[in-house]
């Protein structure tokens, strides 16, 4: 069977990749690791079920959020869970992107969002997107608030949607 793995080209810090992606992701697993003396030269992880190649390939290359990595959580406990890890020395974006350390970009997105935005009732997907491009860390409940129509409610606080 044929599949696609994500091939991830990193300068010189393919070991700490290693060790960072597998602390931050539960269900992970280093496949196996192929060394020049001491120093990583590639490898392959999996992280909740998804296989990817890892290279130490020098300065040719850099990450854009051309390519991000989507996470689909199925609670603000998981969401607030990646956000804070792959925040931490990275880069907060709008709309639940975040780019990481290494200059990986994610997009830490409740399940729910999708069944919201691609609702039949297009004002209820258009709350829907109006609320979540206010946001920084996608907040579940003024996402059904949203959706809900219950307008009264107050968006998160902007000192918890920093990450």
């Amino acid at each position: 069977m044929n599949s696609i793995t994500p091939f991830l080209w990193f300068n010189d810090e393919a070991e700490s990749a290693i060790k960072y992606y597998t602390s931050v992701f539960k269900d992970s697993k280093v496949l196996h690791i192929n060394r020049q003396g001491k120093k990583v030269f590639s490898a392959s992880i999996r992280l909740n079920n998804q296989e990817f190649h890892i290279l130490n390939g020098g300065p040719v290359y850099k990450f854009t959020p051309a390519v991000s990595f989507f996470i689909s959580c199925k609670t603000q406990k998981e969401v607030d869970y990646y956000w804070s890890r792959l925040a931490k020395g990275g880069k907060v974006m709008k709309c639940g992107w975040v780019t990481d350390k290494f200059g990986l970009t994610w997009q830490v997105v409740p399940e729910l969002l999708g069944q919201y935005l691609g609702d039949s009732d297009p004002v209820k997907a258009g709350r829907v997107m109006e609320a979540m491009l206010k946001m920084t860390k996608l907040e579940i409940a003024p996402l059904k608030a949203a959706y809900e129509g219950n307008t009264r409610k107050k968006s998160p606080s902007k000192r918890r949607n920093k990450a």
